[in-house]
């Protein structure tokens, strides 16, 4: 909060889970974190049942400066579709481990080509930190891996608008998060 207080950009406070927690509470945590740092807004949300969402969507899409197009209209991402492959992929990695993984894992592009009947194929790689994760990872017979896989899979179809054969491998690479040349594939800039 001490560093939030000290920038000078719009500060808007977001307090989630509304459902879970009774009202005066909440007014009164947002009331001792408006005293210490002047957010401008607030807005009280729950992300589980969409309390306050469209609200909060609203007031950001209203704060956005209007600007030229960055990609075309008909494109979902400014991202190539080989990154965005590997993001959709790192989502349903994180939506079906929930807390078993932490986010100490990337999914790293190997290689993604188009084939003879208009299909794509996409190799993947899954970097993880330490050994004991593989496990977490794989699941039982190598079923976590393949849930993941598939759900990743019908994902980038719909989006892709074709058939896609993705295949996913995992590495332990201990060290990975300090590794440029791995931040460089996915994409990302190397922050140090």
């Amino acid at each position: 909060l001490t560093t939030l207080a000290g920038r000078r950009e719009r500060r808007i406070l977001v307090l989630n889970k509304v459902d879970t927690t009774a009202k005066e509470p909440l007014l009164v945590l947002a009331q001792d974190l408006t005293a210490k740092v002047p957010f401008e807004e607030v807005f009280f949300v729950s992300a589980l049942t969409g309390d306050g969402v469209p609200e909060l969507k609203a007031r950001l899409a209203a704060l956005m400066p209007e600007g030229a197009w960055h990609y075309p209209e008909d494109q979902v991402s400014d991202a190539s579709e080989r990154l965005l492959a590997c993001e959709i992929t790192r989502e349903q990695l994180y939506r079906q481990l929930h807390d078993e993984l932490p986010y100490d894992s990337a999914v790293r592009p190997e290689s993604y080509t188009p084939r003879k009947d208009g299909s794509i194929e996409i190799h993947q790689q899954i970097v993880i930190a330490r050994d004991s994760q593989k496990g977490i990872v794989l699941g039982k017979g190598g079923s976590k891996l393949k849930s993941i896989g598939e759900a990743a899979r019908k994902e980038l179809a719909t989006i892709l608008g074709m058939k896609v054969h993705l295949f996913l491998h995992v590495k332990v690479e201990e060290g990975w998060a300090e590794s440029r040349e791995i931040y460089e594939e996915m994409g990302l800039d190397w922050i140090k």
